[in-house]
Formats: structure tokens, C-alpha cells, sequence
């Protein structure tokens, strides 16, 4: 099992020991924006707590709100997620995990969002 750090949290993503970041991610059009709230969370609340990224099983959806962060063990973090549009355009939205080199993995989370 991998067992993984936050060491650093921004407005973007979560940074874990190994250099792999966890984002969200949307192509996004003219007037719309879907992402992952991560300025709603801190360092603090990751005290203590490890994550294995191996496996899918390190998050859950949340339809219409967000994700959870599933640790190995303690409690789980909820990170929100927020769409704005005019209807028109799609609300297609994943979540990142990557090392900007060798590691990257896309998971769908279109309906963990609240419009």
C-alpha cells in the first residue's frame, strides 16, 4: 500500500509527498467555469491522515456537492465543487492527479458539482 502526505494545499490543488498534485480540471468556454473548491480546506485538516492514490478508492462522488478524500485512516476531507453557466455549454468536469511527467491519472466527475 502507498501511504501519502499532504504537505501543501493551495487554491488549485493538494500536493502530496511524492510531487503529485490532485486538481480539477474543465475546458472551459466563454461563460462558464466548473472546478473544485480547494481554498475551502487547509493543511491543518490533513493532519495526521495518509492517503493511498493506487486505487480509485481514495475519493468518493458527492452528486451535486463535490468530493471526499478517503484516508486510510480518520476522517475524510469534502472538498466542494461549483459550476457556473448560461446552460449552453457542458458541465464536464474531472479530477487530476499528476506528477507532471510520468504519472497522470483522469477520474469523471461531471455530477459532483453544485449549479
Amino acid at each position: 500500500m502507498n501511504r501519502l502526505k499532504v504537505i501543501k494545499v493551495t487554491e488549485n490543488n493538494i500536493e502530496f509527498e511524492n510531487n503529485i498534485k490532485l486538481s480539477s480540471y474543465h475546458d472551459q468556454e466563454c461563460c462558464e467555469e466548473h472546478y473544485l473548491s480547494f481554498s475551502d480546506i487547509t493543511i491543518e485538516d490533513f493532519k495526521d491522515l495518509e492517503f493511498d492514490l493506487t486505487t480509485e478508492k481514495f475519493f468518493n462522488r458527492i452528486e451535486d456537492y463535490g468530493i471526499e478524500l478517503i484516508p486510510i485512516k480518520g476522517h475524510s476531507i469534502k472538498i466542494p465543487g461549483y459550476a457556473y453557466n448560461n446552460g449552453y455549454y457542458s458541465s464536464n468536469l474531472s479530477l487530476e492527479l499528476t506528477n507532471n511527467k510520468d504519472f497522470n491519472k483522469s477520474f469523471n466527475i461531471d455530477n459532483c458539482q453544485s449549479f
